[in-house]
């Protein structure tokens, strides 16, 4: 004879078929959700590097669309020759629009593209929009007029006009790209984007009453009802009986003969 097994003997693989199954469906969506969020990651990053080679676009056409400063010299020192002119200004103002239009079409662009947007999305989107405000900055200095004005000067002679070399003042712009692509993106995605169903509301079924429940010890029974009256001008018989259509009508009593 064997000795019965107990609760600690009992085999490992004697587990519920309905916890392997939980255990299962959990393990997939973890996987599943794993391999939405590489997904998620790789569309990240190739649209900031995609936002960011756009730089160069922006680098171009600022050193083509920004206003020169004219500068002077006259042998000893180098003078603008505006005193009052705004060139230097408008050479940041045309940075800033410039970003601003590149943020707004590099929003709608990924929107139309990734309309279920999602927090890599957004954050490959803004890195790549401020790398590419850097990249375009440093491109338009370098392309622009020469950063040694002493050497221009004298390469320009005395009394001849040339051009200063492009700079930025306001370093703030850098941030017209970012912030523009963000709010563009976002509305975008509020009136476009995606949106989850609402649950439907569940309403209890309609079914029969059910007569409350009396609580115990109290009489049931019900009391018994009065008869109504009869109508005005109607006699009636016994308590309770019916009037006869038949019987014949009772004759007057009169005053008793003696």
């Amino acid at each position: 004879m064997t000795a019965p097994l107990t609760p600690h003997d009992q085999p490992a693989d004697d587990e519920p078929a309905d916890a392997q199954s939980v255990a299962g469906r959990s393990g997939e969506g973890g996987d599943e959700a794993r391999a939405r969020f590489r997904a998620e990651l790789w569309q990240a990053v190739l649209v900031a590097a995609v936002v960011a080679v756009c730089g160069v676009l922006l680098g171009l056409l600022w050193v083509w669309l920004a206003p020169r400063v004219p500068l002077v010299s006259d042998g000893k020192a180098v003078y603008l020759k505006n005193t009052e002119g705004e060139q230097a200004i408008g050479a940041d103002g045309t940075f800033a629009l410039l970003g601003l239009a590149f943020g707004a079409v590099s929003a709608a662009v990924v929107c139309l593209l990734h309309r279920r947007g999602g927090i890599p999305l957004v954050v490959g989107l803004a890195a790549g929009s401020l790398l590419a405000s850097v990249i375009g900055w440093r491109l338009g200095t370098a392309l622009g007029p020469t950063s040694d004005v002493a050497a221009a000067a004298r390469a320009a002679g005395k009394g001849v006009v040339f051009d200063a070399p492009l700079r930025l003042g306001a370093k703030g712009v850098l941030l017209a790209w970012p912030l523009a692509a963000m709010a563009v993106h976002l509305g975008l995605t509020a009136l476009f984007g995606p949106r989850e169903p609402e649950p439907f509301p569940q309403w209890p079924a309609a079914g029969p009453t059910v007569p409350a429940e009396t609580p115990s010890g109290e009489d049931t029974d019900e009391m018994p009802t009065a008869p109504a009256p009869p109508p005005a001008g109607e006699e009636t018989g016994a308590p309770g009986a019916a009037p006869d259509e038949h019987a014949a009508p009772r004759r007057p009593e009169g005053p008793s003969r003696t």
